[in-house]
């Protein structure tokens, strides 16, 4: 039995690394190599209807990446943000639904 929590596994482990478990996906680079991330979340922007974004976390980084999402049946389209003043927008937003997890 896990001696710091009494989980029911027989070794001891990091329990906030599973609470931090993420569905993952892979994002293929413009050189071809692919980065697995964790989804942090799809979320929309006030003042941009008709959009959503996602948030990725690199499984191997610390640096969050935002990109416009749609969704084509089965398939997810990724793309860049190119205007900065909707990529400010969009990370305010980030910033706002999701820093105010890490507090909770």
């Amino acid at each position: 039995m896990c001696k710091t929590c009494g989980c029911g596994h027989d070794h001891e482990h990091d329990h906030e690394h599973e609470e931090m478990e993420l569905e993952t996906m892979f994002l293929t680079l413009e050189d071809d190599t692919e980065l697995e991330c964790g989804i942090l979340g799809v979320f929309e922007v006030e003042g941009m209807k008709g959009k959503e974004f996602i948030a990725l976390l690199p499984l191997e980084d610390e640096t969050v990446l935002l990109y416009e999402y749609q969704e084509n049946g089965d398939d997810v389209e990724l793309s860049v943000i190119e205007d900065d003043d909707d990529f400010e927008k969009v990370s305010n937003t980030f910033y706002d639904l999701f820093d105010g997890e890490d507090k909770e």
